[in-house]
């Protein structure tokens, strides 16, 4: 090869890159967020109605960052963009809208062009923006699809929600075990519609069955004469159409894979997943628990004002409620409050650290459950384990804070009860930190969900009941 030919090799794209690049870093700040100032910008030639000097703007952006700008913009502003930046509003950027704003700018846009949007899609990518519209927006979506696109996705549809069968991509390459090496790159070769990017391909057998794949460095590294059955990887791993998507992240962790075939109760071969796909889902999946946790709904600062409230709210009565009850049980020793004050001041420290406690345990349990690191095989063994932690650090806190009482207000007596009561509240929160999770998970119950409620009334009433009930048993008060 010449040196003329090494300057112009057509598979070196360094100087493609730095030209694609160059229009970013007027846009990108060093953590590769859009600049304050471009944004301003664009909104300022959308004010202007000076669309070329939108486009203009816009254009040397990745679909990426093109989905970030309209998270960055109100509703009408987005649909003022998405106007002017219309033959740069391709399957890429679609598939990076979050998905508020996709559906909001779905709803917006005529049946045809939603249709037409959604064909050159994937399959889960479409399924993913279709999802979530209005049944009779649905419907007219795909009343305006190609038959057999519009097969594929009724179909995905028909799965459950944060299913396999919702998140797969019918796009795939799959041969029969009968074809040599040779016989399958001459396939690959002559068949244009197949996918245009694919990691393995899958061997099935005659009713169409998965029973071993071959990756790509196999296939190009092996004599043609040499059959598929006798190279083929027998060893898979098989997810079923109804598996949860969060189950399917799990074996993708587990088992480092990089694709996995997607089979219906029959055990044929109807799609494949990507790790592409799992990436974003553990995130989703990870994020969703820390939210449900604190009962703060989907935590989308782009969803609808309303359905935020409401999501919060529901939790906040239900917290206001458990409230109560806490403040029940001070109701109790109200008497022995009046005769010695210094117990309403201290009490709220014994209930705040066993809430504290319980968050930190919960947390850690709820982790566990989700990664399959807590099961039924050691759920014994870390209940005794959260119990040594609890007892420990009940009995850190309980020196310190019962030392400290002793110093201050120069009463050893107060002193050993206000330590006597962190050890009890603490021992509370950090059982109840385990138990709640776990019960509820055995009753097919989200603990995400409602574990938070459980622990912090548990916490909040043992820690006031403890140390009222200690201070009039010994005579403080």
């Amino acid at each position: 090869m010449s040196d003329a030919d090494l300057k112009h090799d057509p598979m070196d794209h360094t100087e493609d890159t730095v030209r694609q690049d160059a229009p970013e870093s007027e846009s990108l700040d060093e953590d590769n967020r859009l600049k304050p100032e471009f944004v301003r910008s664009v909104k300022d030639a959308l004010d202007d109605e000076d669309t070329d000097r939108v486009y203009d703007l816009v254009e040397g952006l990745h679909p990426a960052d093109i989905a970030d700008l309209f998270e960055l913009f109100d509703e009408r502003e987005r649909l003022t963009l998405a106007g002017a930046i219309r033959d740069l509003m391709g399957s890429e950027v679609i598939a990076e809208l979050n998905d508020w704003v996709r559906e909001a700018l779905m709803e917006a846009l005529p049946a045809d062009v939603v249709a037409e949007i959604a064909e050159q899609l994937d399959t889960d990518d479409a399924v993913a923006m279709l999802e979530d519209l209005d049944e009779a927006d649905q419907q007219a979506v795909l009343a305006e699809m190609e038959p057999e696109d519009r097969a594929a996705i009724e179909s995905a549809l028909s799965y459950p929600e944060e299913s396999a069968g919702r998140l797969m991509s019918r796009e795939l390459v799959a041969v029969h075990e009968s074809m040599t090496v040779g016989d399958l790159i001459d396939f690959l070769r002559e068949h244009r519609e197949l996918p245009t990017e694919f990691w393995e391909v899958f061997i099935v057998d005659p009713m169409h069955r998965p029973i071993g794949t071959c990756s790509l460095s196999w296939i190009l590294r092996t004599p043609r004469n040499i059959p598929l059955y006798d190279v083929m990887a027998r060893d898979q791993t098989l997810i079923p159409a109804d598996m949860d998507q969060e189950e399917v992240a799990l074996r993708f962790q587990k088992y480092a894979l990089i694709s996995a075939a997607v089979v219906d109760p029959a055990g044929r071969l109807i799609g494949q997943i990507t790790v592409d796909d799992i990436v974003h889902i553990i995130q989703e999946e990870a994020g969703e628990d820390a939210l449900l946790l604190s009962g703060a709904g989907d935590g989308d600062i782009n969803e609808p004002i309303l359905l935020t409230v409401r999501a919060r709210l529901t939790w906040l009565v239900v917290n206001l409620a458990t409230a109560m009850l806490a403040a029940s049980v001070v109701g109790l020793f109200q008497g022995a409050i009046a005769k010695f004050a210094l117990l309403a001041v201290l009490m709220p420290i014994v209930s705040g650290m066993g809430g504290n406690a319980g968050t930190q345990t919960l947390a850690v349990a709820v982790r566990a459950i989700a990664t399959n690191q807590l099961t039924d095989s050691n759920t014994v063994r870390m209940i005794l384990r959260e119990f040594r932690i609890a007892l420990a650090n009940g009995f850190a806190l309980g020196l310190l804070i019962g030392v400290g009482t002793w110093l201050i207000f120069s009463n050893p007596l107060l002193g050993a009860v206000i330590a006597s009561a962190m050890v009890i509240n603490n021992l509370v929160a950090g059982l109840m930190g385990i138990l709640v999770p776990v019960t509820l998970d055995k009753f097919n119950v989200d603990p995400a969900v409602s574990s938070a409620v459980f622990v912090t009334t548990a916490t909040d009433t043992m820690g006031f009941f403890s140390f009222l009930g200690l201070a009039v048993v010994v005579g403080l008060a």
